[in-house]
């Protein structure tokens, strides 16, 4: 493991959340497209990018507080915004709001808000941080073999966890965080196991990834409940996807230019803010959601959710995350 910056992942934030950006604006849209329905694997992106950078330089002291003041105060900003200004959000049971601010909306039956169902990946992305200094206790000293077998361990586990033949209805068992510990074990490995060198060429396997899963065959794309088996390879191949994705940027130049390292750093308060300012665009353009105009649609919602995002990161996420790493550095 080791603890040297590496930019071109920075840019690679910035890709993800326009990948993600950009399925939610096809869904939207009703556009036919099987990559585009398939980029919503750049979660898988971002969860291994978590995984990958937390775990290659752990550092217990401080770190509940640094993810705190990382991810809460911009989350809270954008939560509350949204349940103030955005009427299908309102509508939202109050018991489904309190656990909103909490990251335990995935835990409630119907319990994902209108312009904030894409939240539920902080929900599993936070259950992760809570989970890593356990892990780290338990091998973080251990050679390198043993953490590796538990890694491995632990994404078989989510392997299983996906095949159950969990009820439908009520609570949704399958977006509970065990499903998305591949995902999360794709940057854990890639950690303990740092590639010196990789292949912009990576993006070829990672897309045709995307457009098998992609097909009708392969499982559901929208909002339908997938079978266990559907949802294995959903799963499965969202880890290659991720994995792809990640060799893929190690030694991109690309990702270092200014342009996508400023996009990058906003990438968090983009993907907050993408849906619901995507839930103002249609209606602003008069347009009927699944009637098309994908490309209007997804080129105004990019413009505004730069700019709010901008915001959110300067007036919120920015100061905030300063404020964690100082009290963190005045501490004895």
């Amino acid at each position: 493991m080791s603890s040297s910056y590496l930019p071109q992942l920075e840019g690679l934030r910035g890709v993800a959340a326009l990948g993600v950006l950009l399925t939610h604006t096809a869904f939207q849209t009703g556009t036919q497209s099987a990559i585009l329905a398939r980029f919503d694997y750049f979660v898988a992106v971002f969860f291994a990018l978590s995984a990958f950078l937390l775990w290659r330089d752990f550092r217990p002291q401080g770190y509940l507080r640094r993810r705190f003041w990382r991810i809460v105060p911009a989350y809270w900003a954008c939560v509350g915004l949204t349940f103030a200004l955005l009427f299908d959000a309102f509508r939202t049971p109050p018991e489904a709001i309190l656990a909103t601010f909490f990251f335990g909306q995935i835990y409630l039956p119907n319990g994902l808000a209108g312009g904030l169902t894409h939240m539920w990946s902080l929900c599993v992305e936070v259950a992760f941080y809570l989970g890593l200094p356990v892990l780290f206790w338990a091998v973080g000293k251990r050679e390198k073999k043993v953490r590796v077998g538990v890694i491995m361990a632990l994404m078989l586990f989510g392997f299983a966890w996906t095949l159950m033949p969990w009820p439908e209805g009520g609570v949704n068992f399958q977006i509970f965080p065990f499903s998305y510990l591949p995902w999360f074990g794709v940057g854990l490995l890639l950690a303990e196991y740092e590639p010196k060198r990789a292949s912009v060429w990576f993006w070829v396997p990672a897309l045709v990834v995307a457009w098998i899963a992609g097909q009708m065959w392969f499982g559901p794309l929208g909002l339908d409940h997938p079978s266990p088996l559907q949802f294995f390879r959903k799963i499965l191949f969202g880890a290659l996807f991720g994995l792809f994705v990640m060799l893929a940027a190690w030694n991109s130049k690309l990702l270092r230019t200014e342009p996508l390292q400023r996009l990058g750093r906003i990438s968090y308060s983009l993907f907050l803010w993408h849906l619901p300012v995507l839930s103002i665009v249609l209606p602003m353009l008069g347009i009927k959601p699944f009637s098309g105009h994908f490309v209007l649609v997804s080129a105004v919602t990019i413009v505004m959710s730069i700019a709010v995002a901008d915001l959110s990161y300067r007036y919120v996420e920015s100061k905030f995350s300063v404020r964690g790493r100082r009290k963190v550095a005045s501490r004895p």
